[in-house]
């Protein structure tokens, strides 16, 4: 089997920032970092970028409050994202509660695998 038609067989993977699980890319969010335009500092908060369409650097996260948890606690976002400061992610945070994504078995985190670091 010729390694073009192995490649567009499989879906995209990508890793979460929060558990570094690789999975595939429909099953993660896509965040980006967008500017607050409040505040003259220049601050920045996430944004769930639902179509994969938002400019710039995008990190991908289970839409699981306890991989957003691991990924603030690691600071993983502005690492992903190549940024400086720090950033909001109340939006996103709450975006998830919404979504009941929390008590999902959608991710390691969910279902209690231990993570590698």
């Amino acid at each position: 089997m010729s390694t073009e038609h192995r490649a567009a067989t499989r879906p995209p993977v990508r890793t979460c920032v929060g558990c570094r699980v690789r999975t595939g890319k429909s099953d993660l969010l896509r965040v980006v970092a967008v500017a607050d335009g409040t505040d003259a500092q220049g601050a920045r908060s996430l944004a769930l970028d639902r179509r994969g369409r938002l400019p710039g650097r995008g990190a991908y996260l289970h839409p699981d409050l306890r991989c957003l948890d691991l990924a603030e606690r690691r600071r993983a976002f502005p690492r992903a994202l190549r940024l400086t400061g720090p950033l909001d992610t109340s939006a996103l945070r709450r975006w998830i509660e919404e979504q009941g994504a929390a008590g999902s078995a959608s991710g390691p985190a969910a279902t209690g695998r231990e993570m590698e670091t």
